[in-house]
């Protein structure tokens, strides 16, 4: 199968997600005198970078972004079906043309894929970047969800844009 360049840049910016992510849990871990992520207790706080609005706290998500679904029974069904959307976005990409698309298409699938490498790992997906203490914002995320969300906004941003568009096209045509 012949991969179209743009969709190079869609797996690129998905690497990044996946390496930034790994690697922004993993130093949080290493702050904590535990010898494994897994024997870090939940709620424990790794540091606060503003008092009263940011904190580094471990936490256990057992659901999907943002603790949804969050019994922990799902563990395996939402680590397949992480995998799936990454794998049809993955094809998606190779029939993108335009440059937002593909990057939205590249944070989902890397925020998706950094989750599930957490999932299979540990059973849950590490946490840490915590907003909690504004009393607006009350989830505790990472890396990963944060490229999944932006992705998702970037997607919609595109639809609306590239629906304008064709109508545009569909003006111009018209009066031609």
């Amino acid at each position: 199968m012949n991969i179209p360049r743009i969709a190079w840049a869609a797996y690129g910016f998905a690497l990044a997600v996946i390496v930034l992510d790994q690697l922004t849990k993993a130093g949080v871990a290493a702050m904590a005198p535990y010898p494994s992520v897994t024997d870090i207790p939940v709620g424990y706080r790794f540091a606060t970078v503003i008092p009263g609005l940011f904190d580094l706290t471990m936490v256990q998500n057992r659901g999907v972004s943002f603790g949804l679904f969050g019994d922990g029974e799902a563990r395996w069904f939402l680590s397949l079906f992480s995998v799936v959307v990454a794998g049809g976005l993955a094809w998606w990409a190779t029939k993108a043309d335009r440059r937002l698309l593909i990057s939205a298409i590249g944070l989902v699938i890397g925020g998706a894929v950094g989750n599930v490498i957490d999932r299979i790992r540990f059973g849950y997906v590490v946490d840490f970047l915590d907003f909690s203490g504004t009393g607006v914002f009350p989830w505790v995320f990472n890396v990963a969800d944060s490229a999944i969300t932006v992705g998702v906004i970037l997607l919609i941003l595109d639809s609306f844009l590239s629906e304008r568009r064709v109508a545009a096209v569909g003006a111009a045509h018209e009066k031609s």
